[in-house]
């Protein structure tokens, strides 16, 4: 018997510059982890870095080169063994221009949080 692979994502962005994104905590089994999809029409190469958040503070990051393709694409965190519920859990994508320092403009950040959760 294949386990339940229990899926949260936020809403589908967009950013003005032609960054798309949606970003998910996936659970399996004892496996957690965090996967964004993207489409980059910016014409541009862009880095997305992708940060799970576990209970405690704990936190997995990973960086993933964006091409200048508008093909859509993931990102994913590797698979952890989770620690209490997935809701527990939540993700963050950001995309940004490659280069160092200040020319690196934040393009879109992109989370797990569902639609109806409080704030705006």
């Amino acid at each position: 018997m294949t386990p339940e692979r229990i899926t949260k994502c936020g809403p589908e962005l967009a950013s003005p510059e032609g960054i798309e994104a949606q970003t998910c905590v996936l659970a399996e089994g004892p496996d957690t982890w965090a996967r964004t999809y993207y489409r980059n029409a910016t014409g541009q190469e862009l880095d997305a870095f992708l940060t799970l958040m576990a209970p405690g503070g704990r936190t997995v990051q990973v960086r993933c080169p964006v091409a200048a393709q508008d093909e859509p694409g993931t990102c994913e965190t590797p698979r952890e063994r989770g620690e209490g519920k997935a809701t527990a859990y939540t993700a963050v994508a950001e995309f940004a221009g490659t280069g160092e320092g200040g020319s690196t403009p934040l393009l879109l950040r992109s989370g797990s949080n569902t639609a109806d959760t409080e704030g705006s």
